[in-house]
């Protein structure tokens, strides 16, 4: 009988935050399907954040380059281990009512992530201001 009651307390707790996110991703700009970094997504006081772990090298891009768009507290932080994504609450569905932030011209963005229901290793991440919205696809690091 605990066997039975351990399993489903398992089952409860996989589907209570539904899709798993947590991980590393490879992350893939929406204008030129590039790879630009691998961001860790990672839960804390169940709600979901990111950082940046690894930077594709990129002409232009300076080796220890800052977060100097950003207006917030990550202003001037160095891109390596900036925090992107703050705050997601997982809705039975999705993760969303968070922000993202895009390091490249410092907006913050509301975002909303939901795996691929076709494929498993590929995250949605949806940021919008107002109506407008821009989709990239992230792919699971394996």
């Amino acid at each position: 009988m605990k066997g039975i009651i351990a399993m489903l307390a398992i089952f409860i707790s996989v589907t209570a935050f539904g899709q798993s996110c947590i991980g590393k991703w490879v992350t893939i700009d929406d204008k030129t399907n590039k790879k630009k970094s691998i961001v860790e997504l990672y839960r804390k006081d169940g709600k979901l954040y990111g950082k940046i772990k690894y930077l594709y090298p990129r002409e232009g891009r300076e080796p220890n380059a800052k977060c100097k768009e950003c207006t917030d507290d990550r202003k001037n932080k160095p891109l390596l281990g900036l925090q992107l994504v703050r705050g997601l609450k997982w809705d039975g569905s999705q993760w969303h009512g968070g922000t993202i932030v895009d390091p490249e011209d410092g907006k913050i963005y509301k975002v909303k992530m939901w795996l691929d229901p076709k494929n498993k290793n590929n995250l949605n991440v949806r940021g919008y201001i107002g109506p407008f919205f821009r989709t990239q696809k992230w792919v699971r690091v394996v």
